[in-house]
């Protein structure tokens, strides 16, 4: 008798999805993959589109209040205002530090020293109005010296430097290398010297390449409104902000993605580069006022201004209690002071901030959260 029954297969039983040919299956997954990038790529360009449309809301809400002027192949912005005829101080230039722009010092010192003397309020490479130019404006140095080309531009041979936050590494190497246009120089909450720890995270990714553009001119906007209020609380703390400080200085400006990542670039070589250079200032012989606070959220001003005091000959601190980061809005008639006193006029300033102490003490408060600092891992 013939046995009928088939033989059994030697094939092994699989699930039946994986019975397709391996040449089905990578297709299908290179389908899946390619899905994904598409959608990514749909979301990062949702978010430039409305990065750029909120970038341009940011500058019709701000205007330019200066004037572009070539200094070498690239412009520099700056608000210039004459002397008036009974002026009693030599021409100031104004230096805003990270993150801001030309409005932070004018705001503070234009309506007060209207007149008196000739004010140049400049928006650093890359910053407010001003264009980048190369990479020699990557660093204080090439900084300063655009900032020197522009002052012989406008005519200014001789000025005193006023220089704030970031802006006080930019005064130090304008003090160090054009000696001659420097009448005298005023630093105020300065980052200046090698300090420990680091800087936030978010300025290393905005000036990374690749993904640095990637990161400004999709995310950076978007999360940074939101921090506008917090982060400028923090940067006066422990003392507060003034009513219409934000309406009026325009800090959004600085989230535009070209302001953003050179304001990374800025502040992420900035330890590298006062390593490399702080030696340098005891080299300035000008007259010299450090003014600093001793409760500073954003600089370690023991390190910094203290520094400053020691590096500079013939240097005056003046060390204020109570004072953050922001002596130029919260003391402005002791900067007005300084001025005054490089100008060869008689001022106590040492009393002066005595005098200002209780008033700083009565006005304290105390902010939630964390500061954007020079000084993170501290």
């Amino acid at each position: 008798m013939t046995n009928t029954t088939p033989a059994r297969s030697l094939e092994p039983r699989l699930p039946y999805a994986l019975k397709d040919p391996p040449l089905l299956i990578l297709p299908r997954l290179g389908l899946i993959l390619l899905g994904i990038l598409v959608v990514i790529l749909l979301v990062l360009l949702a978010l430039a589109i409305t990065t750029e449309i909120r970038a341009r809301a940011i500058e019709a809400r701000y205007p330019n209040t200066g004037a572009l002027t070539d200094v070498g192949g690239y412009a520099l912005n700056a608000l210039h205002i004459p002397a008036g005829a009974d002026a009693d101080l030599p021409p100031i230039v104004f230096i805003h530090g990270a993150s801001g722009n030309l409005r932070d010092q004018a705001g503070a010192f234009l309506e007060p020293l209207r007149g008196r003397a000739e004010l140049l309020f400049v928006d650093r490479p890359g910053h407010g109005y001003s264009e980048r130019g190369g990479p020699q404006n990557n660093t204080p140095d090439g900084q300063a010296n655009a900032i020197a080309t522009l002052m012989e531009k406008k005519g200014i041979s001789r000025a005193i430097i006023v220089g704030h936050s970031f802006g006080g590494a930019i005064a130090a190497s304008f003090g160090v290398l054009h000696p001659d246009k420097v009448e005298g120089l005023i630093f105020l909450a300065a980052a200046t010297h090698p300090w420990p720890g680091g800087v936030d995270w978010y300025y290393h990714v905005a000036s990374a390449p690749i993904i640095g553009p990637i990161f400004s001119q999709t995310l950076a906007l978007q999360a940074g409104m939101s921090r506008i209020t917090p982060a400028t609380v923090h940067v006066f703390a422990p003392n507060p902000v003034p009513a219409t400080y934000v309406q009026d200085t325009g800090p959004a400006l600085v989230l535009r993605p070209s302001a953003f990542r050179a304001n990374a670039t800025d502040v992420a070589g900035l330890l590298d580069y006062v390593t490399r250079f702080a030696p340098r200032y005891r080299e300035i012989k000008r007259p010299t006022v450090i003014i600093t606070g001793d409760s500073d959220e954003i600089v370690l001003e023991e390190i910094h201004s203290k520094g400053l005091a020691r590096d500079i000959s013939g240097s005056e601190l003046v060390w204020i209690k109570g004072l953050g980061h922001k002596p130029d809005y919260i003391v402005t008639d002791i900067v007005i002071a300084a001025l005054e006193k490089i100008a060869g006029q008689p001022r106590d300033l040492q009393a002066m901030a005595r005098a200002a102490e209780p008033q700083i003490a009565a006005n304290r408060i105390e902010p939630e959260g964390s500061a954007p600092s020079l000084q993170a891992g501290q």
